[in-house]
């Protein structure tokens, strides 16, 4: 019984000391900080901010911009697509290995599921169709230091859909709550789409919190 109330106690004072280092102001990200970022690197998933956000857990804002889903692939040297196939040929498999109900997702660039990270969209520019739900199929689990690892979303299944997935057309002021272990991809994208993209990260998988963005952290 004594053992039990010492740790009881070590426990309580542990809980006491995270909250005592909760922080105390906001953090602010201004629309000039998120042109800053799409100047320096106009396409892709970029991470912004990584916050602490004292109960235990710190929180991600990103901006994403994703352009036509009809616009070529970006070319590549004969060394990127070697090395391409060098990393794909190691990543361990994920999803299923087979259709479900013989569904299979319209995706062209496939589908992500985050196992950790949860992400909650925000739409502030452009349109187009999201995939979510369902259950990736023959994917590849992300190497332990690609950027979507690392920097992004944590260890994260990629690859086609199949199973029970749904389709939302969304424009701007749209929100869409992803859970983790959720597939979601864009299926169709008319022009471009800019969204922001919160991401609570509760097991500290991604960059340590008062991570900013390099372009910002200059200024």
């Amino acid at each position: 019984m004594q053992k039990y109330l010492m740790g009881a106690a070590m426990l309580c004072l542990a809980t006491g000391a995270a909250f005592a280092a909760a922080p105390t102001a906001a953090t602010i990200i201004t629309k000039a900080d998120i042109n800053t970022v799409l100047k320096d690197r106009p396409d892709g998933d970029h991470t912004i901010r990584v916050i602490d956000m004292g109960q235990g857990y710190q929180m991600s804002v990103a901006v994403v911009h994703r352009g036509a889903t009809s616009a070529p692939p970006p070319k590549r040297t004969p060394e990127q697509i070697a090395a391409a196939a060098a990393a794909n040929a190691k990543a361990k498999d994920c999803g299923v290995s087979a259709p479900i109900g013989g569904k299979v997702g319209p995706m062209k660039n496939g589908m992500l599921s985050h196992h950790q990270t949860p992400e909650t969209y925000i739409v502030i520019e452009g349109s187009g169709t999201l995939v979510t739900g369902g259950t990736i199929l023959k994917g590849k689990e992300s190497a332990a230091d690609a950027e979507v690892t690392t920097t992004l979303n944590g260890p994260t299944c990629s690859g086609q859909v199949t199973g029970d997935f749904i389709t939302t057309d969304l424009k701007v002021g749209d929100i869409v709550v992803v859970p983790p272990n959720v597939p979601h991809g864009w299926s169709n994208i008319p022009k471009d789409v800019t969204y922001l993209s919160v991401r609570p990260d509760i097991d500290h998988v991604l960059p340590k919190a008062g991570y900013v963005y390099p372009a910002l952290a200059k200024k």
